[in-house]
C-alpha cells in the first residue's frame, strides 16, 4: 500500500475525488478548531477485492497517545474504518487503485505550544511516511 495524508480544514470524497478546502497546512489553534484529513490509498492490485482496516491515531510528539474527554470518560483519538476497492473493467492488470477517504474530525482541546502527528494504519501496519505532523500555536497573553 502506499498512502498519502494532507492536514486541511475539511475533506470531502465524492465519486474517487478528494475535494479539499484550506488544505497544506501544519499549525493550527492554539483554540479549538475543526481538522480534515485527505488521505490517497494507492491499493495494489492483488490487494484489491479484499476488505482493509484504515485507522488514525493521533499521538504526541513523545508518541503517547493524545486523550479527550469522551461519553466514556477520557479515551484515546482514534478513527477507524474498512475499505475495499474491486477491480474496475478496463483498469490495466497490476496498476494500483486508488481509495480517496475525506476524514472531518471536530474541534479538538489540544495543548498550545506543542507537537502532534496524525499516524496512519492499514491492517495494523504503518510506514514513517504514513504519517503527519502539525504544531499547536503558543497562547497569545492578553495585557491585563
Amino acid at each position: 500500500m502506499n498512502v498519502t495524508m494532507m492536514l486541511c480544514d475539511a475533506a470531502q470524497a465524492v465519486n474517487g475525488k478528494l475535494y479539499v478546502l484550506g488544505g497544506g497546512w501544519n499549525i493550527i489553534g492554539p483554540e479549538p478548531s475543526p481538522t480534515g484529513i485527505a488521505i490517497l490509498v494507492r491499493v495494489p492490485w492483488d490487494e484489491a477485492n479484499r476488505r482493509h482496516r484504515l485507522r488514525l491515531e493521533l499521538v504526541t510528539e513523545d508518541g503517547h497517545p493524545v486523550h479527550v474527554d469522551g461519553p466514556k470518560g477520557l479515551q484515546p483519538v482514534q478513527i477507524s474504518a474498512e475499505f475495499e476497492v474491486g477491480r474496475p473493467v478496463g483498469h490495466r492488470p497490476g496498476r494500483p487503485l486508488p481509495v480517496t477517504p475525506g476524514i472531518n474530525v471536530g474541534p479538538l482541546p489540544l495543548k498550545a505550544d506543542t507537537h502532534y502527528e496524525w499516524r496512519c494504519y492499514i491492517d495494523d501496519e504503518t510506514r514513517d511516511d504514513w504519517r503527519m505532523e502539525f504544531s499547536t500555536r503558543p497562547q497569545v497573553r492578553q495585557p491585563a
